[in-house]
Parts: C-alpha cells; structure tokens; sequence
C-alpha cells in the first residue's frame, strides 16, 4: 500500500522576513523622527529643567544646594500662592461658563439657517481671536481709563460718575471681559464646525417626529458636539491657569488693584525675573501644572463618560 506524502511546500519552515520589509519597518520612525526630536527639546526639556531646578535652592553661603522638597513645602505654605490661585478659580467659575455660553448661543443662531448675514456675523465676531492679546489689552485698557479712555470722556460729557473698571473691586470682571471679547469667536467657530457635520438624516427624523427647534437643540444638537464642548471647556480652563498677559499689561494702570501675585503665572513670572527665586518659581509652576492636569483630565473624563 503506498502513502501519499505532502507536498514539499507544506513542509517548507515559514520565511524569514527580507531586509526589505525591515527598512519598510523603519519608514514611519524616519516621518515622525524630526517631530520626536522637537517635541523632545521644546517640551520635555523644559519640564525636566524645570523639575531640576526646583529640586534645588540658591542660598549666600555655598550657592545652589540640593533641598528636595522643600521649595514644594514652602509653596503649599505660601499665602501669595494661594491668593492668586484661588483668584484664577474664582475666574475661571464665573468667566469661563459666560464665554462658552455666549459661544455655544452664537454657533446655533448660525447654524439654524434663520440668521441673516450669517458670513458676515461669523467673521466679525471670530475677527477679535485674530487681534493679538497685548493690542487688545491695551486697546480695553485705555476704554477703562476714568482720567484719559472712553469711561473718562462718559463721565465728563454726562456729568456722571461711573465705577472705575480698573478699581481692586472690579479689575477682573474687566480682565475676564477682555478675555470673554477675545475668545468667544474661537469658541464660536469650534461649535459651529462640530455643528455642521451633524447628519442631515438626523433632522429629517426629527422633522418627521414633529420636533421643534427648541426639541432639535437639546435632543440632538448638543449631544451631537459633546465632544466639542469638552475641548472648548479643556482649553478655557488651560487658558484661565495661565493667565498672563492681561494683568501685566493692565498693571502699570490699576498698581494697587493688580499685584505682582495677582494670578499665579504672574507670580511665577516675578519670582524669576524680579525676585530671581529661580528655583521656587519652577515648584510654582510646577504645582500649577500638576493642578492644571488633574483638573483637565476630571473634566475630560466626566465630559466623555456616556450619559453623561
């Protein structure tokens, strides 16, 4: 009896991958290289400076010693620190739902279909983002004057007396309206984009349900760019911890209203460059940007979950 053999190639060991499919392994790696390189030097060395230097202290005698933690403990015992963060929070409660809200009010009126001139109210309102901030700070700043702005000239032309915008009462409410007037068009234009990639179908049935409008935005609209929402939400609170440039600016006309701690990064920023406390600057900003993460990834994670 004879017994059939198999064929050779079944029996043939699996080959082994070519050079050429090794460099073909390689390509992706040589695309993202430069990228890994910049992002390395310009993000990642910065940070691991920064956590080197705040792990030491420039003291008289001897120069820059190693104090581990120490410059942490002193910040989390700073009464300055803690000002200006709890500051910053209050802004970021109040501010930044208004600029979303006004944001969210406006991309819908522009997407029902109902607004006319709707080019024309989508660019002038996103044209404030494209005005540098240092211009429209000083722009909103001059307004405020009660001596020399457009506060100043209300009060002589109608013999009244308007509260100073720039007074210790009501500095921030004017810094968070510099900032609403500049970023409600960027918002804007974040909702209005995840707005109009909505399926039309989804409208169709909706129409046919016998919705209305009021029915569409919540049951549909708003749902629709939850993913949107989050990031404008991610960025504002990003965007209140870091605020910067609007105080500093604002300082040399409200002095006893903004403090050199007025917000945290200001703090931060004249440690360094006024105080030359190097070191504790760096644990400053440090703790801010262990704040400010934990407080995105919350919010990130509470924005996405489903059912949310």
């Amino acid at each position: 009896m004879t017994t059939l053999q198999p064929p050779a190639a079944a029996t043939r060991p699996p080959a082994r991958p070519s050079a050429k499919r090794d460099r073909r392994s390689w390509t992706g790696w040589g695309f993202i290289g430069p990228f890994a390189v910049v992002f390395a030097f310009v993000f990642l060395a910065p940070i691991a400076y920064s956590i080197y230097l705040s792990l030491f202290r420039d003291q008289l005698i001897g120069g820059n010693h190693f104090v581990g933690l120490d410059n942490y403990k002193q910040a989390f015992q700073d009464a300055q620190f803690w000002s200006s963060l709890e500051r910053v929070s209050l802004f970021l409660v109040i501010q930044v739902p208004i600029m979303l809200g006004i944001a969210l009010f406006v991309a819908l009126a522009l997407d029902s279909g109902r607004l006319f001139g709707r080019d024309f109210f989508r660019i002038s309102i996103f044209l404030p983002y494209a005005v540098p901030a240092v211009v429209a700070t000083l722009m909103w700043g001059f307004m405020y004057g009660t001596q020399f702005g457009l506060v100043g000239d209300i009060n002589s032309a109608f013999d009244v007396t308007l509260p100073d915008p720039l007074s210790a009462h009501l500095v921030l409410a004017s810094i968070g309206n510099i900032v609403t007037w500049e970023f409600v068009g960027y918002n804007m234009l974040i909702f209005y984009s995840a707005l109009r990639v909505i399926p039309t179908s989804l409208y169709e049935a909706a129409e046919i349900d016998g919705a209305g409008q009021f029915r569409v935005i919540t049951a549909i609209k708003l749902p629709a760019i939850r993913g949107a929402l989050v990031i404008a939400t991610i960025f504002s609170i990003i965007g209140s911890f870091q605020l910067f440039n609007e105080p500093s600016i604002l300082r040399p006309l409200a002095r006893n209203a903004i403090t050199t701690d007025y917000t945290p990064n200001f703090y931060t920023y004249s440690l360094s460059f006024n105080g030359q406390q190097h070191n504790y600057s760096a644990a400053v900003a440090i703790i801010m940007g262990l704040i400010t993460m934990i407080i995105a990834y919350v919010v990130q994670l509470r924005g996405m979950r489903k059912g949310a």
